[in-house]
């Protein structure tokens, strides 16, 4: 194995995946940084992805990992933090002889929202059963949520977020798009980019959704920030950088939380690709 000081191969893969902007902004980033790190981008199923990964050779320092990616690259990491130990999600794979995983999704959510003004939240609900859903919980639950109804087309998928909630201490209610009922102070969609829900439905979750936070950015306005009437509307790019904050400090240092050096110019760098 090489030294990872000579580990300077990134990339984002997923499928689709020309949508993502996380080459430019991983880019801005090392530009600030003073780092020759080359990051890129791959289409990837989830059928292919072991054998992809185990294809890398030691000039790999890591990977970020979109749809459907997330699920695969949790059962191949030797060891998770615990945003990705509670989620079963991982989207930040640091590669090594025993590839560590995390999930900075979650924190990318938290923080995103604090930038919205959002630091305390009681009631919220969810859009979506998936795995940015499972993130979505978390997050909620970090920011003091005891009571999160989610909202799917088969509700019966939200088995998991509700054995999530109970490790966290959030009674999870899941409803389909239909039944949904009683107010919100957040609702946090995380359904694929580009679904509209009918008129009518997306007009009751508005009257009662509070604020929403849309994981959703490409196309934006999404569908549902279009329906969203007067209440206030916040777009997935600021769980997008954020989230990409976090995984470059795990590229850098293997932590997600400890700062990088002069941050706030990274920040701004970052920022100013979007």
């Amino acid at each position: 194995m090489t030294d990872s000081v000579n580990r300077r191969r990134l990339a984002v893969w997923g499928d689709p995946i020309g949508h993502s902007r996380s080459p430019e902004l991983h880019a801005a980033a090392y530009g600030v940084l003073g780092l020759d790190w080359e990051y890129g981008r791959r289409q990837i199923g989830a059928e292919s992805f072991a054998d992809a990964v185990e294809a890398l050779d030691d000039s790999w320092r890591g990977l970020s990992l979109t749809m459907p990616l997330k699920e695969e690259a949790y059962r191949y990491a030797a060891s998770r933090d615990a945003h990705a130990e509670l989620t079963g999600a991982v989207n930040t794979l640091l590669l090594s002889e025993t590839p560590a995983g995390f999930n900075t999704d979650v924190g990318g959510i938290v923080d995103a929202l604090g930038d919205a003004g959002i630091r305390e939240i009681g009631t919220a609900r969810i859009l979506g059963a998936g795995a940015t859903a499972a993130s979505a919980l978390v997050a909620l639950a970090d920011l003091g949520a005891t009571r999160v109804e989610v909202a799917a087309r088969r509700p019966e998928r939200a088995a998991g977020l509700v054995r999530i909630g109970e490790r966290r201490g959030v009674v999870v209610a899941p409803r389909s798009f239909e039944e949904v009922d009683g107010d919100a102070d957040l609702t946090v969609a995380t359904l694929p980019s580009g679904t509209a829900l009918p008129p009518d439905v997306a007009s009751r979750l508005s009257d009662m959704g509070g604020t929403l936070f849309d994981a959703a950015y490409a196309p934006w306005p999404s569908a549902l920030a279009t329906e969203w009437g007067d209440q206030p509307v916040v777009s997935g790019l600021g769980m997008l950088l954020h989230q990409a904050v976090r995984q470059i400090r795990i590229f850098l240092h293997g932590d997600p939380v400890s700062p990088l050096p002069d941050e706030e110019a990274v920040l701004a760098a970052m920022r100013a690709t979007l």
